[in-house]
C-alpha cells in the first residue's frame, strides 16, 4: 500500500475538519428538511453505488466519475450545510481504483462536501433560492389546479451558474493542493489545465441539477425529478464509453510505438518527440485542435513500417547493401498497409506512408513533388528531421537548437516544405524545445540532473568526431567534394546525421536517418 506523505495526511486531515465543520450547523438545525436530505442523499449514494454493483459494474465506464448533478440540486434545494451532508454517503462510497481506497474515500467526501458548502452560500448571496421558485394558488400554466412552485426563468440561471462555478473552483482548488502536497508536484504546475477541463461539464451538471431542483418543486414533486435524471445520467455513460474509446485508442498507439522501439532500440523515445514537434509546427501553422491531434499520432506512428523490416537490418554495424536500402525504404508502405484499417487515425495514414517524400521529387516511396506530398506528411518530414540532429544515440551525438534549425533552413526547397521550416523555427523561438522524456536514457538524466548529451536539456556537445571547427555541417567524410548536401536516399539533411563510429553510419543511414 502505497504511504503518504506527512503533508498529504495533514492536508487531508484539514479537509475532513473543514468538512466537518461545513456539515455540523446542520446536525443541530431545527429547520433542516430532513426528508429532502434524505432522499438526495439516497439518490446520490445511489448513483454512485451502480458504478461498484457486481451486476451492473462491467456496464458502467469508470471514467463516468461523480454523478454531479444530484448534488447540485442539492445545492439549489437545501441550505448551505445540508448540502453538504448530502455529498457525504456518494463520496464515502464512490468507485476508487488506486490504493489506499478509505484514504481517497475520505477525501473524496471530504472535498465534495466542502464544495457543495461554498457552492450552497454562493447560490444564497445571489438569492437564488428565490428566484428557484415562488409559491402560487394555480396550476403550472397559472390557471386552475393544485399549488405548486414557478422558477423565475431566465434569472433562475445567473445564481445557479454562479454556484456550479463555486464548486468547480473549490474542487480544482483542493485537486491541486492534494498533487502538490502527495504527488510531489510543483506548484507552480499543479493547478495547470485543471479547471479548463472541469469547467464545462461541472456548468452542465449545474444545469441539469437545476432542472432537477425545479422539477423537483413542482407539484409532480420528487418524481418528476427523475425523468432529469434518467437522461442525463445516460448522456454521462455515452460520454464516458466515449473516453474509454479514446483511451483504447491512445493503448494501441502506444503498444505500437513500444513494438517499434523495442525493435529498434537505437531510437527509442523518437516517435513521441517527433510527435511533439508536429503538433508544435501545426499549431504554429493555425490548425485546428482535431487536426492537430491527428498530426500528432501521424507523428508518433510515422515510423511504424519498421515492424515490417527485418531487425538484422535496423541493427546492422556495417554499410548496407543497395537492395538492403531498398528493403529499409519500403517502410512507409509497410506502415501505411498495417494502419489502413485503424478508422481512427484518419489524415494521419497519408503522413506516416509520404513522410520520406521530399519537395524536390527525390524522395520516396512515390517521388512525389512539392504540394502533391500531403501537408500532414511534410510536417512529420521536418518533425523527423529536426529530432534526429537534436537527439543523442549510440551513432551519433545531439546537435544544438540552433544548428539543427540552420540545418532545416539550409536544405529547405530542396528536402523540406520552406512553410513548415520557418513553423518550427517560429514555434521553437517562442515556446522553446522541451522534449517529452521517455528514454530510460532521458530518465536517467531526470533522476541524477547530469545531461548525458548537448541539445536543449544540457550543455552543446562538440562537433561529431573526425569533424573540425568550420566543417560544412552538410558534409560528412565519405562523401565526394561537390555532392549536393541533403542528397542521401535516406531522406534527411545531410547534416542531420552526426558522424558515427566506423562501420556504423552507412548502415543506419539507410534507415532513415531520423526514422
Amino acid at each position: 500500500m502505497r504511504v503518504l506523505p506527512p503533508g498529504a495526511r495533514g492536508y487531508i486531515l484539514c479537509a475532513v475538519l473543514a468538512a466537518f465543520a461545513c456539515a455540523a450547523p446542520a446536525l443541530t438545525d431545527a429547520g433542516t428538511p430532513w426528508v429532502t436530505v434524505a432522499l438526495l442523499a439516497a439518490l446520490y449514494l445511489g448513483c454512485e453505488l451502480v458504478k461498484v454493483c457486481p451486476l451492473l459494474g462491467s456496464r458502467v465506464p469508470e471514467g463516468i466519475g461523480s454523478f454531479f448533478p444530484v448534488l447540485l440540486a442539492a445545492v439549489f434545494l437545501l441550505p448551505p450545510s445540508a448540502a453538504a451532508l448530502v455529498a457525504l454517503p456518494g463520496g464515502l462510497a464512490g468507485l476508487v481504483v488506486e490504493r489506499p481506497a478509505w484514504v481517497r474515500r475520505v477525501w473524496h467526501g471530504a472535498q465534495q462536501a466542502t464544495a457543495a458548502w461554498a457552492a450552497g452560500h454562493t447560490y444564497a448571496l445571489l438569492h437564488g433560492p428565490a428566484t428557484l421558485g415562488a409559491a402560487h394558488s394555480g396550476g403550472l400554466s397559472g390557471g386552475s389546479g393544485p399549488p405548486g412552485w414557478v422558477a423565475d426563468f431566465p434569472y433562475a440561471m445567473l445564481p445557479a451558474a454562479a454556484a456550479a462555478v463555486t464548486f468547480c473552483l473549490v474542487l480544482t482548488a483542493l485537486d491541486g493542493g492534494i498533487l502538490v502536497t502527495a504527488e510531489r508536484r510543483p506548484a507552480a504546475t499543479a493547478w495547470r489545465g485543471l479547471l479548463t477541463r472541469s469547467l464545462a461539464p461541472h456548468c452542465l451538471h449545474g444545469l441539469a441539477g437545476l432542472m432537477m431542483a425545479v422539477m423537483w418543486r413542482s407539484p409532480y414533486g420528487p418524481p418528476a425529478a427523475l425523468l432529469v435524471l434518467l437522461p442525463m445520467y445516460i448522456s454521462c455513460w455515452v460520454f464516458a464509453q466515449y473516453h474509454r474509446e479514446r483511451a483504447a485508442h491512445r493503448a494501441t498507439i502506444r503498444a505500437l510505438v513500444q513494438a517499434v522501439d523495442i525493435k529498434d532500440r537505437y531510437t527509442r523515445g523518437h516517435s513521441e518527440r517527433v510527435g511533439q514537434a508536429s503538433a508544435m509546427i501545426a499549431r504554429e501553422l493555425g490548425m485546428g485542435e482535431d487536426r492537430l491531434e491527428v498530426v500528432r499520432i501521424a507523428g508518433i506512428l510515422h515510423d511504424v513500417g519498421k515492424l515490417g523490416v527485418p531487425t538484422r537490418l535496423l541493427r546492422k554495424d556495417g554499410p548496407l547493401t543497395p537492395q538492403e536500402r531498398r528493403i529499409i525504404e519500403l517502410h512507409p508502405e509497410y506502415g501505411h498497409e498495417m494502419v489502413r484499417g485503424i478508422g481512427f487515425l484518419g489524415e494521419a495514414r497519408s503522413a506516416i506512408l509520404h513522410h520520406h517524400e521530399r519537395v524536390d521529387g527525390s524522395g520516396y516511396p512515390y517521388g512525389l513533388t512539392g504540394e502533391q506530398i500531403p501537408v500532414l506528411a511534410r510536417v512529420v518530414a521536418v518533425a523527423d528531421a529536426f529530432d534526429a540532429m537534436t537527439s543523442t544515440r549510440s551513432y551519433s551525438r545531439a546537435r544544438p537548437v540552433p544548428t539543427a534549425l540552420a540545418e532545416l533552413e539550409r536544405c529547405a526547397g530542396a528536402q523540406f516544405d520552406p512553410a513548415m521550416v520557418r513553423a518550427l523555427a517560429g514555434a521553437i523561438g517562442r515556446h522553446g524545445w522541451h522534449p517529452v522524456v521517455t528514454s530510460d536514457d532521458d530518465l536517467q538524466v531526470i533522476a541524477t540532473g547530469a545531461p548525458a548529451g548537448g541539445g536543449p536539456g544540457g550543455p552543446a556537445l562538440p562537433g561529431p568526431p573526425g569533424t573540425e571547427p568550420g566543417t560544412e555541417p552538410g558534409t560528412e567524410p565519405g562523401t565526394e567534394p561537390g555532392t549536393e548536401p541533403g542528397t542521401e536516399p535516406a531522406g534527411e539533411p545531410a547534416g542531420a546525421l552526426a558522424v558515427p563510429p566506423p562501420g556504423r553510419g552507412a548502415g543506419r543511414r539507410g534507415t532513415g536517418g531520423g526514422a
